[in-house]
C-alpha cells in the first residue's frame, strides 16, 4: 500500500510538472521566453512548446493587423496657414516581438503613442508643403505614401511594420470652410457677369447683323422694284408708242378718256377751265352727234 501511495503521488508531481512546463502557441500570436527577466527564445509558428517550470515565463504578443484610431480629428495648417482637421487611421502589425518588447516593453498603448507621434510629424510637415486643394483631392494619395513609407521606416526599429496611412477625412474650419465659400461666390458672380456682359455683346452684335442684313435686303429690293417698274414702264411707253403710231386719233381719245376719268374721280371735285379748250374736244364732238 505504502508503494502504491508513493506512486500515486509520484505520477501527480509528474503531471504537475508537466502541466506547469507545458504551453500553446496560438496561430494568431507570438510567444515570448523569459527566462529569470531575460529573452531566451521567441516562437512564431504556432504549436505545443515546454519550458522550464519556475525559472522560465511566457508573454504572448498579437500577430494581427492592428488599427489605430485617433478619437478628435488632429489640426494642421496649410502652406496657405489655413487651418484643416484631419481624421487619419493606421493598419500596424507587429513583426519582430523581441525588438517589440525591447522598445516599448510590449505595451500596445506606448507602442501606438510612438506610432501616432510619428504619423503625425510626418503629416504636420507634409500638409505644410501644400495648399488646401492638394490636401483635400490633388495630392490626397501622394501624401499618404509618403506617410506610410516614413512610418514604416521608423517603425521597423520598434519590430513593427505601418502596413497602411489613411487620411479618412479632410475637413476646412468653420472659419476657412466661409472664407471658401465667400470665395466661391464672388468667383461665380465674376463668372456669371462675365457670360451676362459677353452675352450681351454677341445680342447686340446679332441685333446690328440683322439691322444690317434687313437694309440690304430692302435697298436689293426697292433696287429690284425700281427696275421692274422701270421695265414696265418702258415697256408701256414702247406699247403707247406703238399704238399711237398705227392711229393718232384713237390714241388720243384713250387719252382724253382716261384724263376725264382721272379729273372727275370725286364728285366733290371742281374744275375751272373754258369750255373752248382743247381738254372739252371730243365732248364737243360727242354733243354734235
Amino acid at each position: 500500500m505504502r508503494n502504491i501511495g508513493s506512486i500515486l503521488i509520484g505520477v501527480f508531481v509528474l503531471l504537475v510538472v508537466i502541466t506547469s512546463s507545458a504551453y500553446t502557441v496560438d496561430q494568431r500570436e507570438f510567444a515570448l521566453v523569459f527566462r529569470l527577466g531575460e529573452i531566451v527564445s521567441v516562437k512564431k509558428t504556432p504549436g505545443l512548446y515546454f519550458k522550464m517550470p519556475m525559472v522560465e515565463n511566457i508573454r504572448y504578443y498579437d500577430k494581427r493587423i492592428l488599427t489605430l484610431n485617433w478619437e478628435e480629428p488632429d489640426r494642421f495648417i496649410t502652406s496657405e496657414k489655413k487651418n484643416v482637421l484631419v481624421d487619419s487611421f493606421i493598419k500596424w502589425r507587429i513583426i519582430d516581438p523581441a525588438k517589440y518588447y525591447v522598445s516599448v516593453r510590449g505595451e500596445e498603448v506606448q507602442a501606438e503613442r510612438r506610432i501616432s507621434q510619428m504619423v503625425n510629424d510626418g503629416l504636420r510637415a507634409e500638409i505644410g508643403k501644400r495648399n488646401i486643394h492638394d490636401v483635400v483631392s490633388g495630392e490626397r494619395a501622394t501624401i499618404m505614401n509618403i506617410l506610410r513609407e516614413r512610418a514604416d521606416k521608423e517603425s521597423r526599429q520598434m519590430g513593427i511594420q505601418i502596413l497602411d496611412v489613411r487620411l479618412r477625412r479632410v475637413d476646412l474650419t468653420k472659419e476657412v470652410s466661409e472664407s471658401v465659400y465667400q470665395r466661391m461666390e464672388a468667383e461665380r458672380k465674376s463668372v456669371a457677369n462675365e457670360l451676362r456682359s459677353q452675352g450681351a455683346a454677341a445680342a447686340e452684335k446679332i441685333r446690328a447683323d440683322a439691322d444690317k442684313q434687313r437694309e440690304v435686303i430692302i435697298a436689293e429690293a426697292y433696287r429690284e422694284a425700281q427696275k421692274v417698274k422701270g421695265e414696265g414702264d418702258a415697256k408701256a411707253s414702247e406699247v403707247y408708242a406703238q399704238a399711237f403710231g398705227k392711229n393718232p386719233e384713237f390714241y388720243a381719245f384713250y387719252r382724253s378718256q382716261e384724263a376725264y376719268k382721272n379729273s372727275f374721280k370725286s364728285k366733290s371735285d371742281v374744275l375751272v377751265i373754258d369750255q373752248s379748250s382743247d381738254f372739252f374736244k371730243y365732248m364737243r364732238n360727242s354733243g354734235k352727234k
